[in-house]
């Protein structure tokens, strides 16, 4: 595809309509629909839930529906054409994938279900062989779930202990100094989040990892909420692992991504085993297949791999640099409303420069499930709950929260609908302020 074409498919091309200032939206045929019935209806569906998973463009499913049409066929197992070209849709998208994260190499890059499996499969087949009693796993309090239990489940089999660093509960930041005495000559791994699905905040992933490989341990990031915000480098990071989920960033639902340092790759033994994961069987053994499909044990989901690769292509036409820059105006618009609106409050950072599309908050008197019911009855839908990081909730003492996220196919007029419904939270709860 030309980068001409590119363009076109990525908006770029503004074209006169219901929320023309946001060209995007024309690409995405949930927003298409939303708009187009919104001109004629009045009511308008506020989707504010990107972190939990983002929509689709039409490039991503036209993608997804071409592979099946054209290419269907198992991959890497069949010797005739459609097998091949299954395989090389397959393989191109995992050059994708590589130069998406700046990967020195394809066969760096593992696909996965999501960002979970990723972390377990670090967790296990790197994890598990690899420590003993006494050695310690140093990860964040601000860590979801996936990037908790798989460690909790390492050091119950290993003797192994889990290390927390701790942020600062008003701004979230990690301080220098719980790094430089948290990862100490004990840890053998630094697990650590990118950005935080609650707070937020960017984690300084460079110096995390300098301090991590300074004391000779791995690093493993957990880049969900990160990928789709920004433009990321594992080799300038140095992390040893970085683990991407494809819905997270404009793709389908169950595929992912797992870059691995070939060296640690070739050193570690499969996750799952089975079909197309191997190089002999006998009786009584196997050896493996070489890295990256010794990971890949069974049929392999290449229609949503190829889905995965559009989508990235898609987010590289828009630009980070105009993904961050909308992303940071919408950000500012919601925070500065929600100062003006009395009796809500912020989990995490006030400053909005200090988040990532991600905005959690609580509104006093209300829980935050009866908040988003009562902004769902007015079609706006955002999360509540603890979001999959209880720990965090309960060294803040905030136990559930409500979380607005946003993405660049956001409108500054869906920030305002979002901004009237939350002003009446307590209102429509029984308050009389």
């Amino acid at each position: 595809m030309s980068n001409e074409d590119l363009n076109k498919a990525a908006g770029v091309v503004n074209q006169s309509g219901v929320n023309s200032s946001n060209p995007y939206r024309k690409d995405f045929p949930f927003f298409k629909a939303i708009d187009e019935h919104n001109s004629k209806e009045s009511e308008f569906l506020v989707y504010l839930d990107t972190s939990a998973t983002s929509q689709r463009p039409f490039l991503v499913l036209d993608a997804m529906s071409h592979f099946y049409a054209t290419a269907n066929a198992n991959p890497l197992r069949g010797l005739y054409d459609l097998s091949e070209r299954a395989t090389l849709a397959y393989e191109h998208s995992r050059d994708t994938v590589a130069e998406f994260l700046n990967a020195k190499e394809s066969s760096e890059i593992v696909f996965t279900r999501n960002t979970t499996e990723s972390l377990n499969l670090v967790a296990y087949s790197w994890g598990l062989s690899n420590l003993k009693a006494g050695d310690e796993i140093c990860i964040s309090i601000m860590e979801h779930h996936s990037n908790i239990i798989p460690w909790q489940m390492v050091c119950r089999k290993t003797g192994a202990k889990l290390v927390f660093l701790e942020c600062d509960k008003s701004t979230g930041e990690i301080p220098d100094s719980e790094i430089e005495t948290k990862i100490n000559e004990h840890t053998k791994i630094v697990s650590i989040v990118h950005v935080s699905n609650v707070l937020g905040v960017t984690n300084p992933v460079k110096k995390i990892g300098q301090a991590a490989h300074k004391v000779g341990a791995v690093f493993v990031v957990d880049g969900a909420q990160s990928s789709p915000h920004m433009k990321v480098d594992v080799q300038d990071i140095d992390a040893d692992f970085y683990a991407i989920s494809g819905h997270k960033l404009c793709g389908p639902m169950g595929i992912g991504a797992l870059y691995g340092k070939k060296a640690l790759l070739e050193k570690m033994d499969p996750f799952l085993t089975g079909g197309e994961m191997i190089e002999y069987v006998t009786r009584e053994n196997a050896t493996w297949a070489e890295v990256p499909h010794k990971f890949e044990a069974g049929t392999v989901s290449a229609g949503d791999a190829v889905g995965m690769a559009a989508a990235i292509r898609y987010l590289q036409a828009v630009g980070f640099d105009k993904i961050h820059e909308i992303d940071s105006t919408l950000t500012k618009r919601l925070m500065d409303g929600m100062k003006k609106i009395p009796h809500v409050n912020f989990v995490g950072p006030s400053d909005p420069s200090k988040r990532t599309g991600i905005v959690t908050f609580t509104v006093d008197g209300v829980h935050p499930h009866d908040i988003a019911t009562l902004l769902s009855d007015e079609h706006v839908a955002i999360r509540a709950g603890h979001h999959c990081a209880q720990p965090l909730g309960q060294y803040l003492g905030v136990q559930s929260s409500a979380r607005a996220s946003l993405y660049f196919y956001n409108t500054e007029e869906e920030i305002d609908i979002f901004l009237e419904k939350l002003a009446c939270i307590r209102k429509w709860s029984g308050y009389n302020d």
